[in-house]
């Protein structure tokens, strides 16, 4: 049963029982509905303590039920009659109390919470608001703009935390116990939430809370609509608001933001070791190498660290190894700055760290990540010397962000141990973690990619073998498009201005601004050699490499940055395009935002359809948690390929073929699509 109820004497304990989340779902409801009859109908009881089984009270409602109609019993009537019973609730939360959890402990008259528990009101990550309460009674207990930083954000505060605000009154690391202990009067005083007097106004809160929420949410309907509804809170009673709040939470869940939010979450949980591999027992990992300490090869090292593990840093000579202490010496400085750790974690991570220009020491790792220069020849020297140092059946991995798997994997004798593990940089950040499968790769090799990918807390998608994997591919295809909309009559701000509308946190050339032209124009010299001559190339980025405009880094790219600060547009580049176009007898014209974006997103979708047909990607959730996780494609719209279903594969189909009717080889539609298109089919299931 999701709901257990126990009497002890005057207390009754009412137990959300549903592991591992006791997320709260129809069944749920009905067990508090059930359970709230039994004790109305007790004599004799002083209290009843709401807690959860296992390590959570309750980390929200089922989402899986937001795509059909709401069910009854529904949360704001449970909520409702907790807040009324006769008999005073007391909340003893452990672990997540999270969006409908939170609501059920604002029912309650008291709240006990261990330290470290999470307590929040998550929904508008999720596309809607809270619906059963938490936008009126929040702020009536904390004030407006504590209310305003969590509900408009979604971010949870600690116990801790919540004790400061007064969310909770108590904090115990037996909360259950701490709820038996509470004095009679003083809770059969308090006052419910929701009969407390609504917060003060506060214009410069709400003002800061729109800014917010617009600059980091952009684009997105339910933080702006939750901030509307704890402004009503300030001077709506409670009965005349939670009916305004309900409706605008069933309007959102059956909106297209809010079904793609949940599409991306459960894509996302699903990113985790595939079934087929589940009996095969990852290597143990104690020690790794990292090759490599640049800002990848210490970012990875650093995430490691963060995992319990020792590293050591391989470089190539005295002076390397001092810059690789230095990179992963800056990492600990700026975690310990931003508060994310304190002196003795810093203190642990350098004890476990070290760094030479030592092949001898491969020989103690577990596992060997190479982190070393984008070039063949250089990554086949490493695994080399590798295979010299380290025991036979230790494990190895590529970082590499485009070369080939299986051309690596041959240096070694036995390449079975070889697998791709590409993190994004900055590494110890960024949660995807593409794990390449060359044809060789062992299951086990694949089994402690995946471990390791758990361990770290990342989100890890199986790619197979061809330049630029899954993200990268898809992203050349981007930067191709752009490339030619530039060429054709855009500037790079009008492009990057059309994308950021689109959701992107930004444009394609501003991002190549802060990781350098530089790393392009070396990917493209590789790929000189096998590029099809048929194939329209742009060569303004070229001349710009050429020209010393590489980036941020050196204060001009695509953009200027005088003094190394903000951007600013550069008509110079203007120029260059204008210049390039007439060499190559282009007759440019103007682009609305619209065609922008609808010419760059159609790359991408046509690129990744043939990524799917390939076998490259396993599915189209895999290339939508690529798309999120690694390079910014707006979350609100679910991801690459659920955005494509939006659209619909017959609409794609159309656009394509009239875009090749200017270049029929660039434009080229995927045979996925043509397929999808006659069977009035989808890519999720495609």
């Amino acid at each position: 049963m999701p709901v257990t109820t126990r009497r002890d004497g005057a207390t009754a304990h009412v137990i959300l029982d549903f592991p591992p989340v006791n997320a709260i779902g129809q069944e749920t409801r009905a067990g508090l509905m059930a359970a709230l009859d039994w004790i109305e109908a007790e004599a004799g009881l002083e209290r009843v303590i709401l807690s959860g089984a296992g390590r959570a009270f309750a980390a929200g409602a089922d989402a899986s039920e937001f795509d059909g109609p709401a069910i009854e019993p529904h949360l704001p009537d449970v909520v409702a009659r907790i807040e009324a019973c006769e008999v005073p609730w007391i909340a003893a939360i452990r672990g997540p109390a999270l969006g409908g959890g939170c609501e059920l402990a604002l029912a309650c008259r008291y709240r006990i919470a261990t330290p470290d528990a999470q307590i929040g009101l998550p929904e508008v990550t999720l596309g809607v608001v809270p619906g059963a309460g938490g936008t009126q009674r929040l702020p009536r207990l904390v004030g407006l703009k504590p209310a305003l930083d969590m509900i408009a954000t979604g971010k949870p505060v600690t116990g801790s935390r919540a004790l400061e605000l007064r969310l909770v009154d108590e904090l115990s690391d037996d909360p259950a116990f701490a709820a038996e202990e509470v004095n009679h009067e003083l809770l059969s005083t308090a006052v419910a939430v929701g009969d407390l007097p609504g917060p003060e106004a506060d214009a410069e809160a709400l003002a800061a809370a729109r800014a917010t929420a617009g600059a980091r949410m952009r684009g997105q309907i339910a933080p702006q609509r939750a901030i509307d509804l704890v402004e009503m809170s300030i001077t709506t009673p409670l009965d005349e608001a939670q009916p305004v709040e309900r409706e605008t939470f069933l309007k959102l869940r059956a909106g297209a933001q809010a079904k793609a939010l949940r599409h991306i979450f459960f894509a996302e949980r699903g990113a985790k070791t595939p079934d087929w591999l589940k009996d095969t027992h990852p290597a143990e990992i104690t020690r790794a190498v990292v090759v490599g300490g640049g800002t990848m090869g210490a970012g990875i090292a650093y995430a490691l660290l963060n995992a319990g593990i020792f590293v050591d840093i391989i470089e190539t000579d005295a002076e390397g190894v001092a810059r690789a202490k230095a990179n992963v010496e800056n990492i600990v400085a700026a975690s310990l700055k931003r508060g994310l750790i304190d002196e003795t974690t810093a203190q642990a991570r350098r004890a476990a760290f070290n760094a030479t220009a030592d092949y001898a020491i491969a020989q103690e790792a577990d596992l060997a990540i190479e982190a070393a220069f984008e070039s063949m020849e250089v990554k086949q020297s490493v695994f080399g010397q590798l295979q010299a140092a380290m025991r036979p059946d230790t494990l190895m991995a590529t970082n590499t962000s485009y070369l080939d798997v299986n051309e690596i994997a041959a240096v070694l004798d036995d390449p079975t141990r070889l697998v791709g593990l590409h993190f994004f940089a900055p590494a110890h950040i960024m949660k995807l973690l593409e794990i390449v499968r060359g044809d060789a790769t062992s299951d086990a090799a694949l089994a402690t990619g995946f471990a390791l990918a758990k361990r770290l807390r990342k989100l890890p998608v199986l790619a197979g073998v061809c330049d630029g994997f899954i993200g990268n591919r898809i992203l050349a295809r981007y930067r191709e498009a752009a490339d030619t909309v530039m060429m054709d009559g855009s500037n790079p701000w009008e492009i990057d201005e059309a994308m950021v509308e689109f959701g992107y946190p930004m444009g394609p050339y501003e991002a190549q601004d802060l990781s350098g032209l530089d790393i392009a124009f070396a990917n493209r010299r590789r790929q000189d050699a096998t590029r099809d001559p048929n194939r329209r190339y742009i060569p303004i980025a070229d001349r710009m490499v050429n020209e010393g405009r590489l980036g941020k880094k050196v204060g001009v790219g695509w953009y200027r940055y005088p003094g190394g600060g903000g951007k600013v547009v550069d008509p110079l580049v203007e120029d260059l395009a204008r210049e390039e176009a007439y060499f190559g007898k282009v007759e440019r014209r103007a682009y609305s935002p619209d065609e922008i974006r609808e010419r760059l997103v159609l790359a991408m979708i046509n690129e990744a359809a043939a990524i799917l047909d390939e076998g490259i990607a396993q599915s189209a959730a895999d290339i939508d948690v690529v798309t999120v996780a690694g390079y910014g494609f707006p979350r609100w719209r679910g991801g690459l390929m659920h955005h494509a279903d939006t659209l619909g594969a017959g609409a794609i189909l159309a656009r394509l073929e009239a875009f090749a009717q200017e270049d029929p080889v660039a434009w080229q539609p995927a045979a996925l699509i043509r397929r999808l298109a006659a069977e009035d089919g989808r890519f999720a299931t495609g």
